[in-house]
């Protein structure tokens, strides 16, 4: 081990060793404040209990005082607890020897939460600020690595010659053949592979944007065309062709809506605006629209406890909202699509679960990516937005998704905050 290892080793520990003594006092303190307490507690509930069984009955306003009995030279041989009723003849109770063993007990009980904290609770929280600072002192290791890092002009050379001559294939790496500098080549290499992930993220989210509005546009174009030639004088193709403009443009403004919300979400411009709410009351809402907009299927509502979060009442909405329009779309007339909200192992969640057509495993994998439609679903409706934009409002809010799902029998939607 190099001697900058063990200074940066002998620091670490330094730093522990004083976090652990500060962590020591304050508990030990807490434990002694705490056992004192208690033993004040248990003598003053003997005390009571004594007084109670002399008299049948406490006196708030009761005479009380102590006093000891003692040997003719000085030497304390009991203690006595004089109670004075206000009805009855005054009580003296010998208390020396209870409250010796109560103190027994009691010091018993102090060794025993000191040794435990010692032994037990300051050498897991030691470890537990190794492992906090473990990363910060490799942190630390590879800055001083750096810091006495040869790099003279032909390193820069090196570096920028190679840089100069890297590929624009796809597969092409950095490789600098320098052992100094492999730090520096692991990471433009991993800024590579980022940013060429990144732009064929995006030249597929243009393609795919491209063909979803050709389709609308193409529809509305044909007919125009109708309409330009026997539209004018057939009422039937002009009627025709108004509704199939009307409804294709109004998709094509649904998907130029959803674009703009994933387009203005990516660029950081769409704000959260988190207050405390109720889930179920969101939830109870979202049911209540689906009973009312939505005649052809059966909706439950249940709940499980009250679960509150601090999120955006509108975005999350909307989230649940893409959940249920989907199940809609998936379901057949007149079967079920459960909503429901509660609480499990501590996360609150919004589930919606449906009995459609499901989703095979390998199209669940794929069902949050930017226009992603399975096979079965491509003959309904729909962009493969939707969920793209449920994921981005959840993982805004910290959450996730949980999936489960099966062909030809439905799909249950978790999101668990």
């Amino acid at each position: 081990m190099s001697s900058v290892e063990n200074n940066s080793s002998g620091r670490m520990n330094s730093i522990t060793r004083r976090l652990c003594s500060v962590f020591a006092r304050q508990m030990g303190g807490r434990i002694l404040l705490s056992t004192v307490l208690l033993f004040a507690a248990a003598c003053g509930g003997w005390l009571a209990l004594q007084e109670y069984l002399a008299f049948g009955s406490i006196q708030w306003n009761a005479g009380r005082s102590f006093f000891t009995e003692s040997t003719i030279g000085g030497k304390i041989t009991e203690i006595f607890y004089r109670v004075v009723h206000s009805q009855g003849a005054p009580v003296e109770i010998a208390v020396g020897q209870a409250f010796l063993v109560i103190c027994i007990v009691f010091a018993a009980l102090l060794v025993f939460r000191l040794l435990s904290l010692f032994l037990g609770a300051v050498p897991k929280y030691g470890r537990r600020v190794r492992d906090i600072l473990e990363p910060l002192n490799q942190l630390a290791l590879k800055a001083d690595q750096l810091s006495r890092l040869e790099f003279g002009e032909d390193k820069y050379h090196l570096l920028e010659d190679a840089i100069a001559n890297l590929d624009a294939d796809e597969s092409s790496r950095l490789s600098l053949g320098d052992s100094e500098l492999l730090g520096i080549e692991a990471a433009i290499n991993n800024l590579l592979t980022r940013i060429r992930e990144a732009n064929r993220q995006q030249a597929r989210f243009v393609n795919d944007a491209s063909h979803e509005l050709r389709t609308p546009l193409a529809v509305i174009g044909g007919y125009a065309d109708m309409l330009e030639r026997w539209g004018k004088n057939d009422e039937k193709i002009l009627n025709e062709s108004i509704n199939a403009i009307q409804t294709e443009t109004a998709r094509m403004s649904h998907l130029v809506e959803q674009l703009l919300f994933l387009a203005r979400g990516d660029s950081g411009k769409t704000r959260l605006n988190k207050e405390e709410i109720k889930l179920a009351g969101l939830m109870r809402e979202a049911y209540e629209e689906s009973v009312m907009i939505d005649e052809r299927h059966v909706y439950r509502f249940r709940q499980d406890g009250e679960p509150c979060v601090s999120a955006d009442a509108g975005l999350l909405k909307q989230a649940v909202r893409i959940l249920i329009d989907n199940a809609a779309k998936y379901t057949k007339e007149g079967d079920e699509i459960i909503l429901s909200c509660g609480v499990e192992e501590g996360r609150p969640y919004l589930q919606v679960q449906d009995c459609g057509i499901g989703m095979a495993e390998s199209d669940a994998r794929h069902m949050f990516e930017r226009f992603y439609r399975a096979d079965k679903a491509r003959s309904f409706d729909g962009t493969g937005l939707g969920l793209s934009i449920a994921k981005w409002i959840v993982d805004k809010h910290q959450g996730h998704f949980e999936v489960l799902s099966r062909q030809d029998i439905g799909t249950r939607i978790r999101i668990v905050l």
